[in-house]
């Protein structure tokens, strides 16, 4: 029976493991901290809680009296709302133990690192720090998981009291009164969302020209609107110099081409992005390439080693939990002899504010530089009936087609279901499917996805619902 052995349980990880056990492997998973990574720890699944709450406030907020509900009062109570986010990571963490027991995956708690290309060596801690045990496992293959974790940018004052990562903005005791957020990607403006809605004055800074920039510059416009309709302030082109601390707070230092700004808050949260952890590998024993400080793999996640792969945040590449979990699926295929590989084409990145953000395939500046001719068009959420209905009209839809084909090259969306919707958009492009391909099917009614539909037909100057 092959021997798999994969070093860390995170969505990269343990579902490599259910993979290349449910084709036969015998499966060993060494995890240091916790099964699901921090995606289902520190990462996804708890930022995901916070914000239906707030989606919740919103509606309770701006909407309930419109919709028949009059409320006389409530309570946002942050550790009721910290309880059920523990609850619901330990449910899920729970569902991943019990699917190991279920396919015969073995699990190991330690660090795992290389001694050579068929030994691994496993040191696991006493809750001091100290050494428990040592223990040596032999494989035929390896994957590597083992993620990555925030940077921190080399700033004066970044390691002061009261300068945190996501890790710890998930769990907060109370919420502070102010929080400065740098970095306006996916994280930083999912935690200004939460942390508004239950009362904080929120202030992001962010280095490049828009937030959100991984998303279509014209998907990103909605929220912004919405963050300062809502006070949220938002700094873009501005570098922050250093952070210090004063009787009044944190003092956070920038400088733009509007000059030298000081903002002070109670908290600064720094989200800038991540990097991988592959430092206690001893990848040098094994001679691994590495490039950028990320492990180096091929389509099928195969390192330069034969018997070595790595998936998920630890390669370097799109750092997201849904491509983790399908290069693991790739990786463990692979090793079992199965022809396998990813369409990274079909990626689609979400955000969880409100409206929400999707986008899948090329934006229309990527599909202009590639040499495209393109065909795009916007079509607003506020003539989706289902939209109308739940009182979340605030959203576009927008195309981006091959001009002579009329091949569907990229999607984006802000707007209710965004984030369930662009699967859609992730099929179509898997399928090279036209706009017209769109158009001739046929999409329930009413339904948010009819937005789609209607987005499609104005592709060619059609669209039933818009005034010409």
């Amino acid at each position: 029976m092959m021997r798999i052995v994969i070093i860390g349980g995170g969505p990269g990880g343990y579902v490599a493991a259910i993979r290349a056990a449910q084709l036969g492997a015998e499966v060993t998973l060494i995890e240091d901290k916790y099964l699901g990574g921090t995606c289902l720890n520190i990462g996804c699944i708890p930022t995901k809680v916070l914000l239906y709450t707030t989606d919740l406030i919103d509606v309770l907020e701006n909407d309930a009296k419109e919709m028949g509900i009059i409320v006389s009062g409530y309570e946002a109570d942050w550790s009721k709302l910290q309880k059920r986010k523990k609850k619901i990571v330990k449910k899920l963490v729970s569902g991943v133990s019990g699917l190991f027991e279920n396919n015969n995956v073995t699990t190991v708690t330690g660090k795992g690192s290389f001694l050579n290309d068929h030994q691994i060596l496993v040191k696991s801690k006493n809750g001091d720090g100290s050494l428990a045990k040592e223990s040596i496992i032999d494989f035929d293959f390896a994957i590597i998981a083992t993620g990555s974790k925030p940077i921190m940018i080399p700033i004066p004052g970044i390691d002061l009291p009261g300068v945190i990562t996501s890790e710890e903005a998930l769990s907060l005791d109370s919420v502070p009164e102010s929080l400065c957020i740098i970095g306006g990607g996916v994280i930083g403006c999912e935690f200004a969302s939460v942390y508004h809605a239950f009362g904080c004055k929120v202030t992001i800074i962010e280095m490049l020209p828009d937030i959100v920039a991984v998303m279509d510059h014209d998907i990103a416009k909605p929220l912004k609107d919405k963050f300062a309709k809502e006070g949220i302030e938002i700094f873009t082109s501005t570098k922050v110099g250093s952070i210090q601390k004063t009787n009044e707070g944190l003092s956070v230092k920038t400088s733009s081409t509007d000059g030298e700004k000081s903002f002070l808050s109670e908290k600064v949260l720094v989200s800038v992005g991540r990097k991988p952890v592959i430092d206690a590998l001893s990848l040098t024993k094994v001679a691994i390439e590495t490039e950028a400080g990320a492990i180096k793999v091929n389509k099928n996640m195969r390192t330069n080693i034969e018997n070595i792969y790595a998936v998920g945040d630890c390669n370097g590449g799109v750092m997201l939990a849904h491509v983790a979990s399908s290069e693991g699926i790739v990786a463990a295929e692979s090793i079992m002899g199965k022809k396998s590989n990813i369409d990274f084409r079909t990626i689609p990145y979400c955000v969880y504010t409100k409206p929400e953000m999707a986008g899948v395939g090329m934006t229309e500046a990527q599909a202009k530089a590639k040499g495209y001719d393109v065909k795009t068009v916007i079509t607003p959420m506020y003539i989706n009936s289902k939209a109308m209905i739940m009182g979340e009209t605030t959203g576009i839809i927008k195309y981006i087609a091959d001009a002579t084909t009329g091949e569907i090259l990229g999607l984006h969306m802000a707007g209710p279901r965004a984030t369930d919707l662009i699967v859609e958009g992730a099929l179509a492009i898997r399928l090279e499917a036209t706009i017209d391909e769109i158009i001739s099917t046929i999409h329930a009614h009413p339904t948010v996805g009819e937005a789609l539909l209607e987005a499609a037909h104005a592709v060619h100057g059609d669209a039933i619902h818009l005034m010409k």
